[in-house]
């Protein structure tokens, strides 16, 4: 029996790591399927999805999730982050690090592609190299705070914890991104950028409360009004962000499927069923118990592990939907503790960060006209800082 759910889960895992090359919602779906079809027969299997879809946490977090890619396609067509972006009035170190992480904020397709005009434009001096190890560093150290972050509110919730739990035991490790990355890559930046034509506080602060709305009505509403459900906040916080893009890209409903074409929205919103449908089956399935006889380590699983998956899928979602159920199965709980969480997070970024199957990584090179082995050359350095980082605190907390 044993041996059945093994291949199973084995099996599985594969279908996730082979088919979100492609579509990562995809991936998940079936490799629920597959897991299902190994170790659990066709009544429990219905059960278990018939309470994922219809889940209301769940079903509002997949939409608001689905929401987000269009509050950055809106914000694109109407020249909103073109806008931000001229009328920052800040040195050149300031704006080569700021620009990728505003553009960062919102997971738009190829964003990263949309930064690297902006960088190489304000990044005179500073080598291909440098140029975008720093477009990928800033554009995703937010990721590691910002609490509308999908992959921030997957991955916490995954792990049994509140996004605002989660940021206070992630925010050192987020300083130190931001101080490697100033110290490796920024440090060849000097001087100052003038932006085009007369500053407008207007053009600056539109997009930038656009941007800023969801979180800020995120928190307000969760700890002032305390909802039942934790997702009422999350999507009422980014339909006010959505809404304010729509309204100043002046959209119609044409232009919005036209834009919903190119940004996909549904792909997002399927990665959160997908996700809570495999985690759903994998804590039914057997595997957290035989995994938890094998004896392996946190330190190993949460930190070894999860730099890996997120080295060979060039994803976050995809690890720790992997490695949080497999942890929570293991140590018989049903929360991860946040520092635990943080090591966890922190690891799978790294990897993810320098991942040559990372989609940002492989438009930033070819944009820049850098190949694989400068990237990960000029990468080494500071991702290996803070990956013995991850260990040292791993060995103490864990």
């Amino acid at each position: 029996m044993d041996i059945i759910i093994w291949t199973g889960f084995i099996l599985s895992i594969l279908a996730i790591l082979v088919i979100s090359r492609w579509h990562l919602g995809a991936s998940l779906l079936t490799a629920a399927l597959v897991l299902a079809l190994f170790t659990m027969g066709p009544g429990e299997f219905s059960s278990l999805g018939a309470e994922t879809f219809t889940n209301p946490g769940i079903v509002m977090m997949a939409m608001a999730v689905a929401m987000i890619p269009m509050i950055g396609g809106y914000m694109e067509t109407s020249g909103q982050m073109d806008s931000m972006v001229s009328n920052l009035r800040v040195n050149r170190r300031g704006f080569l690090g700021t620009v990728p992480a505003l553009l960062g904020m919102l997971p738009m397709p190829g964003g990263a592609l949309l930064s690297a005009p902006l960088v190489k434009k304000g990044g005179e001096g500073v080598s291909p190299e440098s140029l975008v190890a720093l477009n990928v560093w800033f554009r995703h150290a937010l990721y590691l705070v910002y609490p509308i972050s999908t992959a921030l509110i997957v991955s916490s919730y995954l792990a049994g914890l509140d996004v605002y739990e989660v940021i206070p035991t992630l925010a050192p490790f987020f300083l130190i991104t931001l101080g490697l990355g100033y110290w490796f890559f920024l440090r060849e930046a000097n001087g100052k950028i003038t932006g085009k034509g007369k500053f407008s506080w207007k053009g600056l602060m539109i997009p930038l409360m656009t941007l800023l709305a969801a979180p800020i009505i995120d928190f307000l509403i969760l700890k002032g009004l305390e909802p039942e459900i934790r997702e009422t906040a999350l999507i009422l916080a980014v339909m006010v962000s959505f809404i304010l893009a729509a309204y100043f890209a002046r959209t119609n409903i044409r232009k919005s499927w036209k834009i919903a074409k190119k940004m996909k929205p549904w792909n997002f919103g399927s990665i959160i069923f997908g996700m809570f449908l495999f985690l759903a089956i994998f804590q039914n399935s057997g595997v957290p118990k035989l995994i938890g006889d094998l004896g392996l380590s946190s330190l190993a699983l949460c930190v070894g592990v999860g730099f890996f998956l997120g080295l060979v899928t060039g994803r976050i979602q995809v690890p720790a939907s992997i490695i949080i159920p497999i942890y929570l199965g293991s140590a018989g709980v049903l929360a991860m503790y946040p520092w635990h969480f943080a090591i966890t997070y922190m690891s799978i970024f790294v990897g993810y960060v320098i991942s040559p199957v990372h989609p940002c990584i492989s438009v930033s090179l070819e944009y820049f006209g850098v190949d694989v082995k400068g990237f990960l050359k000029k990468m080494a350095v500071p991702s290996a800082v803070m990956m013995i980082i991850m260990v040292i605190v791993g060995i103490i907390v864990f």
